[in-house]
């Protein structure tokens, strides 16, 4: 099966980097974490601009309803430049959880930005200060939700709230949109690998040791081949696990479970060895490497950890 995107995706995902390439999103990132959120909203009024907001949503409420490999495309590139905010939330999960709610027209114009949590998989909601909505989605329900008690995250820019319900439950696609936030967070872990890869590679051009570029040394070659690899063999899967969930496949869930895996080891490969590669360096808060080596431990959990879906892998195949 070819797993290439085509033309039209490619340019999507090449609109997304132009705007986030040139939008400074480690400042955005760092504000956020302090609490200053505006930064990181001008950034979402960008994805707006340019529809991703819009992916999921329905075309009768203004949206595109495109296909979920458009979104793992996208998805990507929000990972690669760790856009602050609840990403997943608001762009994958919330749009099938609100179904023909009217409501879900405010995502895809940008007036909204929703987060959700999902127990027991997801007990806390990311960013609950900054939403405007907030869903809580228990069984086959939801039900408009409000904060609680704020716990912090290996991430700072990432704050988790208990929530708890504030409206009547009303019946919706719960299991999707698990599958949904399982999906995108899979694709956003593939594209801060491939920011770390790259910039690895950069960096080991340029520094030097005992005055030889140490990207001349053979171990730093091969460890940075093998996250290449790693790489490469996760992407296909997060794109075979769209394919499943457009087409209802009866595999869906095992898929998504085995890109979520896939992805989250490739992440930590790449965390890995990019902090080896850059060395001490990496660990200090004014290094950029930094955000992402604390948003990678942040995502590889969310929407279920490697364990939880190596175990639905099992017990797909046995």
């Amino acid at each position: 099966m070819n797993f290439e995107i085509d033309e039209q995706q490619r340019d999507f995902a090449a609109s997304i980097d132009a705007a986030l390439g040139a939008a400074d999103l480690p400042a955005a990132v760092r504000a956020w974490a302090a609490g200053d959120t505006a930064p990181g909203r001008k950034v979402w009024a960008q994805l707006t601009d340019l529809g991703v907001t819009a992916l999921l949503v329905p075309e009768k409420f203004d949206g595109i309803e495109a296909h979920p490999v458009d979104l793992v495309v996208a998805l990507e590139r929000l990972g690669k430049w760790n856009v602050p905010g609840p990403v997943t939330e608001s762009i994958a999960v919330a749009p099938v959880l609100l179904g023909d709610d009217e409501r879900v027209g405010g995502l895809a114009s940008g007036e909204l930005i929703a987060t959700v949590a999902a127990p027991p998989l997801v007990p806390r909601a990311v960013d609950a200060d900054a939403a405007g909505l907030i869903l809580l989605a228990e069984g086959d329900s939801i039900s408009d939700a409000t904060a609680g008690q704020e716990h912090e995250s290996v991430d700072p820019a990432r704050k988790l709230f208990e929530v708890s319900a504030s409206g009547e439950s009303r019946t919706a696609d719960v299991a999707r949109a698990l599958e949904f936030g399982a999906l995108a967070t899979a694709a956003q872990l593939i594209g801060a690998a491939q920011a770390m890869l790259d910039g690895s590679v950069e960096y080991a051009k340029q520094r030097s040791q005992f005055g030889t570029v140490i990207g001349t040394y053979q171990a730093i070659k091969h460890k940075l081949a093998d996250v290449l690899i790693a790489i490469e063999l996760a992407r296909p899967l997060v794109y075979g696990a769209a394919l499943s969930l457009a087409d209802g496949s009866p595999d869906a869930a095992r898929d998504v479970s085995a890109a979520k895996v896939a992805a989250a080891d490739a992440a930590l490969l790449a965390a890995r060895s990019s902090l080896q590669t850059h060395g001490a360096i990496g660990y200090t808060q004014e290094h950029d490497l930094s955000l992402l080596l604390l948003r990678v431990q942040a995502l590889r959990p969310a929407w279920g950890d490697p364990t939880w879906h190596r175990r639905r892998v099992l017990e797909a195949l046995s």
